[in-house]
């Protein structure tokens, strides 16, 4: 059962978080996107590191007020694991 975790600073360090914790549990991008409504091409944007208006005022207001982003997820959510 290993912990992973990310600091998160700029939107590609958010979609390579997204990317790692939805393998890990085993999931694909379709079966995330039918999950929260979404395309497989908005998820996949995402995962790349697509920057977004909102994405980036978050980071921005994270930095400007000295909050620190993290994700966190273990290998053990994975279906059987």
């Amino acid at each position: 059962m290993a912990r992973r975790e990310a600091r998160l600073r700029a939107p590609a360090d958010f979609g390579l978080a997204v990317q790692q914790a939805r393998l890990a549990r085993g999931r694909s991008q379709a079966d995330l996107a039918a999950e929260l409504h979404v395309t497989q091409s908005a998820i996949s944007e995402i995962e790349s590191g697509k920057s977004t208006i909102h994405l980036r005022r978050l980071l921005a207001l994270a930095r400007a007020t000295g909050i620190e982003l993290t994700a966190s997820w273990s290998d053990d959510d994975a279906p059987g694991g």
